[in-house]
C-alpha cells in the first residue's frame, strides 16, 4: 500500500510528516529520510488491528483487506 505524505520543515529545523488519509498520524525526524522512516512506523502502528475491540449488542467484527 502506498500513501501520500506531507512533509514540512518545522521552526525547530526538524521535518514534520503527516498522513492526510490517516487523521492524527504524524511523526518527525531530523532529516527527511529519518522522518519518512518514522512515519512508516507510525502508519504501521496506526493500522495495526485493535484486538481489544468489543462490539456492542447486535454488532459484529469482520476483517477487510485494504
Amino acid at each position: 500500500m502506498n500513501l501520500k505524505v506531507v512533509i514540512t520543515k518545522g521552526e525547530d529545523g526538524w521535518y514534520v510528516v503527516t498522513l492526510p488519509t490517516l487523521p492524527g498520524c504524524i511523526s518527525q525526524g531530523r532529516t527527511i529520510r529519518e522522518a519518512i522512516q518514522n512515519i512508516r512506523e507510525a502508519a504501521s502502528l496506526y493500522l495495526e488491528p485493535d484486538e481489544d475491540v468489543i462490539p456492542g449488542k447486535g454488532a459484529r467484527i469482520i476483517e477487510v483487506a485494504v
